[in-house]
């Protein structure tokens, strides 16, 4: 049940970016109902996608940069997860889901507003047990 709520907050999540950011974005019909349609699938896949890079590479890279984790007061973390957005934008083109982000800046952006979102549900909807 976890891994589903996970899921469904990331989901949302990387829909609001794609909303919210003229930098990140889905190629797939730009308006409509066929507009979120077509992403509902893709978003899904891209979240998996996210969550598999979140459990295998992010550690390590959170691990080999302790150092300046600790620096910046945790502030790098920020460049980490943007990393690691840009990273899923990679795999997700290789698997040809059409997700893309355009650049290191949206990315920055994107993560900020990905952690934003998914806190925010957690917060409002999500009672830990």
């Amino acid at each position: 049940m976890r891994i589903l709520l996970w899921l469904a907050t990331h989901v949302v999540a990387l829909g609001v970016a794609v909303w919210l950011l003229d930098g990140i974005w889905l190629a797939a019909a730009n308006s409509g109902r066929a507009e979120w349609s077509d992403k509902a699938g893709p978003l899904v896949l891209v979240a998996l996608i996210l969550g598999v890079v979140s459990v295998t590479v992010e550690p390590v890279v959170k691990l080999l940069s302790l150092p300046f984790i600790v620096m910046t007061i945790g502030l790098f973390l920020w460049v980490i997860n943007a990393l690691m957005l840009m990273l899923t934008s990679w795999i997700a083109d290789r698997f040809g889901l059409g997700f893309h982000v355009d650049g290191f800046v949206s990315a920055l952006l994107g993560a900020l507003i990905i952690t934003l979102v998914t806190g925010l549900i957690h917060l409002v909807a999500i009672k830990d047990d």
